[in-house]
């Protein structure tokens, strides 16, 4: 029976989040208990929480497994969420689109060669609430879902590891580089039609067209956001 906790400050849930986190002495490693019970414990909605855990997923506290549940990240020394974050301070965004040109097309053939049909859905489902997002924040929370997804896609804890390492150094290079001119993304955003594309060759078994998909969708948010291509 999980012990009900009351919040520190209930306008605030990331640091509700943060407390349970800190007085349930979890460690590195240590899964958090599932959403519902989350729910109850905390005594917070299920959107509350999820927005929560999106904060502490971008900050490198906790990370999640689809099917496998929540868990806390490694903090600190060489390669903590502390020290990739001060390399994406010190990478050019240039730079980090060459990272990700080198390693997310790879992942994306994998993930068409061993994706299983739970983890399909998974990444349809995310790319249709990124396509409905309602703000940016929103869109770019499920577009990290969906990037996510597909790694795990690929059935191979190494390669989930590095597309972690490398997304957390991409937020850092992003945070302060990006400038949106919107409230929203546009009905003709270009990452929904290269999301589709990317999902359907995954679906279709398709490696070569999954990675091609991958490949030129990195390299049309490059142009998009910093003028590289």
């Amino acid at each position: 029976m999980l012990k009900r906790v009351e919040p520190i400050e209930r306008e605030d849930p990331v640091s509700v989040l943060r407390s349970f986190i800190s007085d349930g002495g979890y460690v590195p490693g240590d899964r958090l208990p599932a959403e519902r019970e989350l729910i109850v414990s905390l005594d917070v909605s299920r959107a509350t929480l999820r927005k929560a855990l999106d904060v502490l997923e971008r900050d490198g506290t906790i990370w999640r497994h689809v099917g496998k549940g929540t868990f806390i990240a490694s903090q600190g020394g060489p390669g903590g969420p502390g020290s990739l974050l001060e390399l994406g301070r010190h990478l050019t965004p240039v730079k980090m689109i060459r990272a990700r040109l080198c390693i997310e097309p790879a992942i994306a053939r994998e993930a068409a060669i061993n994706a299983s049909r739970e983890s399909i859905l998974t990444i349809n489902a995310t790319k249709e609430r990124a396509r409905h997002a309602s703000n940016w924040a929103d869109y770019e929370a499920e577009d990290d879902h969906l990037h996510r997804a597909i790694a795990e896609c690929t059935d191979n804890p190494l390669l989930i590891g590095i597309f972690d390492q490398l997304n957390q150094v991409r937020r850092a290079v992003a945070l302060g580089n990006v400038v949106r001119g919107s409230e929203r993304p546009p009905e003709n955003h270009s990452s929904f039609t290269e999301h589709e594309r990317i999902t359907a060759a995954i679906e279709s078994r398709d490696p070569s067209g999954a990675e091609a998909a991958m490949r030129q969708h990195i390299a049309s948010v490059s142009a998009r956001l910093f003028g590289e291509d």
